[in-house]
């Protein structure tokens, strides 16, 4: 638990311009004993100046607001008294670039606007709203980006300031690579796509755990800064080398095998089953059957253990896995169950994995 809380609570600050929206976020977050909401806000400038005075350990952040909208107060923020932001997101197109947009002006994460008491799904939104937010601010984030940027400043070579990969990627021909990833990935995935080498020949499958709309736009974006092609994936595609496909959010990505020898990427609701859609566990599974040990498995920050069975059903085949480091993840949760399980060939931090994935090609 972090230092900075009044009687071992998590201090929590809501800024929203509907009442009805803090309202509803306070109760779901204090209906957990561990966290108190300190204090509201009804726009941008009043919660950068609460955040100022207050010190929240972390805040929920609405997009749309009078006098200071979100990004321009997440800005701020940022800049003058850095704090882990969850923003609070529109379910459209428009609010999922928004939201992308402001992940890589530093937010965390982020949680569904359309959330209500009449929702079916409730539940499940407190459950995970809470967990998320405990595990934040438990590996306390922005703490430490702000030490590696610290660092950063004070060297003046950045292989000076990295903490060195534990492990070594073999040489061998990988035929695909099968990233997963959830929170905190957005961020990540900007420091890692972007940077890797158009000379990778094979197909990169990614999982991010996120909802519908949002994937398409991070797909988007990541696709405007990365020498490879960068897409969500559809149904029904033929799977091409040097092509990064995202499993759509709300479905699972899986690999099908034609009589014609091509592979072919299937978008499914099935396995319904699954705590996750879509899934790290199940499109690895595909992957492995597709590629078989000559798959690379990289499991980067996010709650959970999603992609734990993938990795492990990989490592029984004699393949390989990476896995972010604890310092650099928002989370460490997916790669901690592989690390602690030993199946983790290399340990590495954020920066340093697109140059020991490009090393292999």
């Amino acid at each position: 638990m972090p230092t900075n809380t009044i009687n071992n609570k998590i201090k929590a600050l809501v800024v929203d311009d509907s009442a009805f929206m803090r309202k509803s976020i306070s109760i779901l977050l204090e209906s957990d004993p561990d966290i108190q909401v300190i204090a509201t806000a009804k726009d941008g400038l009043e919660g950068y100046n609460l955040v100022k005075s207050l010190k929240p350990d972390i805040v929920t952040l609405d997009i749309e607001m009078p006098k200071m909208d979100g990004l321009t107060a997440l800005s701020k923020i940022m800049k003058d008294c850095p704090t882990p932001v969850l923003m609070v997101s529109s379910l459209t197109t428009e609010g999922a670039d928004i939201t992308i947009k402001a992940l890589e002006l530093g937010a965390v994460d982020f949680i569904p606007k359309e959330l209500s008491f009449v929702n079916v799904n409730i539940i499940k939104i407190k459950e995970e709203l809470v967990a998320k937010i405990k595990e934040i601010v438990k590996h306390n984030v922005i703490h430490n980006r702000l030490n590696r940027i610290h660092r950063l400043n004070l060297q003046t070579t950045p292989e000076k300031i990295l903490i060195s990969a534990r492990g070594e990627l073999p040489r061998m021909n990988y035929k695909a690579i099968a990233l997963g990833i959830s929170t905190g990935g957005p961020f990540s995935l900007q420091k890692v796509i972007p940077l890797l080498s158009k000379k990778i020949n094979c197909p990169i499958f990614i999982v991010q755990h996120m909802p519908p709309k949002f994937t398409k736009s991070l797909a988007e974006r990541l696709n405007s800064l990365s020498e490879l092609e960068v897409k969500e994936a559809e149904d029904s595609e033929l799977v091409r080398p040097g092509f990064v496909y995202i499993a759509p959010g709300g479905f699972h990505m899986t690999l099908n095998n034609s009589s014609f020898g091509r592979t072919n990427i299937v978008i499914s609701k099935e396995p319904s089953s699954t705590l996750h859609c879509p899934s790290v566990d199940v499109m690895m599974d595909s992957v492995i059957d597709v590629y078989g040990k000559y798959t690379l498995g990289v499991i980067m920050t996010g709650m959970g253990k999603d992609g734990f069975e993938g990795i492990k059903k990989l490592k029984s085949l004699g393949g390989y896995s990476l896995a972010q480091d604890e310092q650099s993840c928002v989370v460490f949760g997916m790669p901690k169950a592989i690390v602690d399980a030993g199946l983790s060939d290399v340990i590495a931090p954020l920066e340093k994995i697109p140059e020991i994935i490009n090393k292999v090609f």
